[in-house]
């Protein structure tokens, strides 16, 4: 039975949330979990680290590189950790060598950029380097780095008359410049997330990967946290005008796999759908892992039945402010979930 939408359903939710646990942060020694970054997506963010801190998230003192096919999201991505970081206080540098973040699309999604935090980098030096010498005014809180993407970053060498023949300037580069950043990313506890390109391994057999990333094999290595994004679906909008059906693609479904993970388990995997105007649509996804995993078979809030399309359940949540208690409910139903996955193994002695 479809809920009385005259009576505000936040009134029914108030004792409902759940209390902050965190769990212990010892297990896994990269990252400062004092403070996390959400992502955008309460999936995603739990996939990432929903076992160490409740709600997950990024935390400051790590290296993350997303990758994956073209149009799957990851200048979004980069787009909503990068205005997390602004709202809770943090600075960013967003570096774009691509040229292709617009300031008015950023600022749909939330973040805001100028002429002193967006700049366009041409070598790899030209990233890594400012970085020492970086002092943002809060160390307090956990300031970003963002790149978007390393393969768009070339070399002195390249650039200049002779040219790089053999084209192993940039991967070594990579490899000098992680070296020397990663100890000053965690000792300054800043959060530095890079997007990368994928490319095709000719030659590779059944047992090896058939992909990479641009940067050499320091890529596969010095990230702490490794993404890899890919689309699954498009957003379809249907509309009748003038008496007929008029057809918009508005958006994509994407699924990020934790492809590699030394601040939680690996291998974990969410789906994010993503709007062309709006950014990372939490309600959606998050109304659809409730209807998904709980005994309903329609889109609910607390038990509390919201409406059988999941356009107009949206609608509910956003009209009535009860974007943290879908939050706490969804983070709640995974956390139960994943508990059924425990080893509840002994302590090693």
């Amino acid at each position: 039975m479809i809920r009385d939408k005259q009576t505000p359903l936040s009134k029914q939710m108030k004792d409902k949330i759940a209390k902050p646990v965190v769990k212990n942060t010892e297990e896994y020694p990269d990252g400062n979990f004092n403070k996390v970054i959400s992502t955008g997506s309460t999936l995603l963010d739990l996939a990432i680290s929903g076992g160490r801190v409740r709600g997950g998230g990024l935390p400051g003192g790590i290296f993350v590189e997303i990758f994956g096919q073209s149009q799957s999201g990851k200048t979004i991505f980069l787009s909503e950790v990068a205005g997390e970081v602004q709202r809770q206080g943090g600075e960013i540098i967003y570096y774009d060598p691509e040229a292709r973040l617009d300031p008015v699309f950023a600022k749909m999604i939330g973040l805001t950029v100028n002429e002193k935090n967006h700049l366009y980098p041409d070598t790899v030096p030209e990233i890594f380097a400012p970085i020492k010498k970086w002092q943002p005014e809060n160390s307090n809180v956990i300031n970003g780095i963002f790149a978007d993407s390393l393969a768009a970053l070339s070399t002195e060498l390249e650039m200049s008359e002779e040219g790089d023949p053999y084209g192993t300037r940039r991967a070594k580069e990579f490899s000098e410049w992680l070296r020397k950043t990663c100890r000053i990313v965690q000792d300054k506890n800043y959060l530095m997330v890079c997007s990368n390109q994928i490319r095709q391994i000719i030659g590779a057999t059944q047992y090896q990967p058939k992909t990479s990333t641009t940067g050499g094999k320091a890529m596969d290595f010095y990230p702490s946290l490794r993404l890899i994004s890919t689309v699954t679906k498009k957003h379809k909008v249907e509309v009748k005008f003038a008496g007929k059906e008029v057809e918009r693609i508005v958006g994509i479904r994407t699924e990020v796999e934790v492809y590699k993970s030394s601040i939680w388990k690996p291998y974990h995997k969410a789906p994010v759908s993503i709007i062309f105007d709006y950014g990372v649509d939490n309600t959606r996804e998050s109304l659809q892992f409730i209807k998904d995993y709980s005994k309903f078979s329609v889109y609910t809030l607390g038990g509390e039945t919201l409406d059988k399309s999941l356009n107009e359940s949206i609608k509910i949540i956003e009209d009535e402010n009860l974007e943290h208690q879908l939050r706490e409910e969804v983070i709640d139903l995974w956390t139960e979930i994943e508990s059924k996955f425990d080893s509840n193994r002994k302590p090693k002695r």
